[in-house]
């Protein structure tokens, strides 16, 4: 039986804040119902028993999203890790994650985190003026509240990294951003491409064009690259995961492996879906009240969620860069922008350097 990789979202689409960007947000309007509140602690405890039954003693990764996840509660989280502990009867290695926005987080929270071991994501798209989209209710940029709660965590020893919605407005100023983020000690990063809304068009700063994509690329690998040679390496999740392949290593980014994988999404009423970005009536895997997770891996949804992404563009076939490349990653980034071009641009520049990662040993 292979690991399992569980998505859960106790909290739906609730959140605190009001991101101009908000994927999920555009998720949760293109099905029925918009979200499903607080997840109660009985789906919390079937979900947890069946991770565990499918598992069957390998390696399970409970990973919290949202909205915001924090808007469960202290309370249902301490619920949540006594639950497994109390039902892992076969041992199986546990991991936790969180992305969170980090506005709830107090010492309390933080200590919690650290003495369960959870790797959290905090998002923050920059400095202050990268972090503009990402604002409260009445319009107010989080930024000072973010950066408040990352030095908490650090100051607690609590594992992060931070993951920034990569905006039209951020790729721009990549260089700029990926300078302050070291300079706070950040070491652990990712940027992920702001989506469209489903069937959008529009075109502002929040969406990069293939060309400030492919600039962004350039500029900040070359940077990256410049700290890995001073063995002052910084963590760029896509990054680790192109020279992973390069050196022909196995990938763990879902968008670099050129296909969709096997993956499980909670949200809090214990409906299942295969993908985050793709919890909708159309992707709708079952309800784990009812369905256990080996019938809906098997399920003919899960299964042309899959082959949808099998398909290889014929312009892809014949490119130069596909091998590395994989047919430009994520399906769902993919819907948004054709980011073609940038990659072409991108390898087509920075290959070359990529050697440097089979010659110099990393410190």
């Amino acid at each position: 039986m292979p690991p399992l990789s569980l998505m859960i979202k106790p909290a739906s689409s609730l959140c605190n804040l009001s991101c101009e960007y908000c994927f999920y947000r555009d998720v949760s309007e293109h099905r029925e119902h918009l979200g499903f509140g607080i997840m109660e602690k009985d789906v919390a405890e079937v979900l947890i028993q069946k991770a565990l039954d499918y598992a069957n003693g390998e390696t399970v990764a409970f990973a919290f999203q949202g909205g915001e996840p924090t808007l469960a509660g202290l309370d249902f989280f301490r619920f949540f890790v006594s639950e497994v502990n109390r039902r892992n009867e076969k041992n199986s290695k546990i991991f936790y994650g969180m992305q969170t926005n980090g506005t709830v987080i107090d010492n309390e929270w933080a200590e919690f985190l650290r003495d369960n071991s959870f790797l959290v994501g905090l998002s923050l798209d920059g400095d202050f003026d990268g972090n503009k989209f990402r604002k409260r209710p009445n319009g107010q940029n989080a930024f000072y509240k973010i950066l408040t709660t990352a030095e908490l965590l650090k100051k607690r020893n609590v594992d992060f990294n931070i993951l920034t919605v990569l905006t039209g407005f951020c790729a721009e100023n990549g260089e700029r951003i990926y300078k302050y983020f070291r300079s706070k000690g950040f070491r652990y990063l990712q940027f992920i491409p702001c989506l469209r809304p489903f069937d959008s068009n529009e075109q502002s700063e929040l969406y990069m064009t293939a060309d400030q994509y492919a600039d962004f690329l350039i500029r900040v690998f070359n940077l990256y690259v410049k700290d890995y040679v001073r063995h002052d390496y910084v963590s760029i999740r896509q990054f680790d995961n192109w020279v992973r392949s390069y050196l022909g290593h196995a990938t763990e980014q879902c968008g670099i492996m050129g296909h969709c994988t096997h993956q499980f999404v909670s949200e809090a009423n214990g409906n299942i879906y295969p993908c985050d970005f793709y919890c909708t009536d159309d992707y709708f895997l079952g309800n784990i009240m009812q369905t256990d997770f080996t019938v809906m891996e098997n399920s003919e949804t899960a299964k042309n969620f899959i082959r949808e992404s099998l398909k290889v563009p014929q312009r892809c076939k014949q490119c130069d860069v596909y091998g590395i490349c994989r047919a430009g990653g994520c399906k769902r980034t993919q819907q948004s922008e054709d980011y073609c071009r940038a990659y072409k641009r991108f390898f087509h520049a920075c290959l070359p350097l990529f050697r440097v990662f089979a010659q110099e040993p990393r410190k």
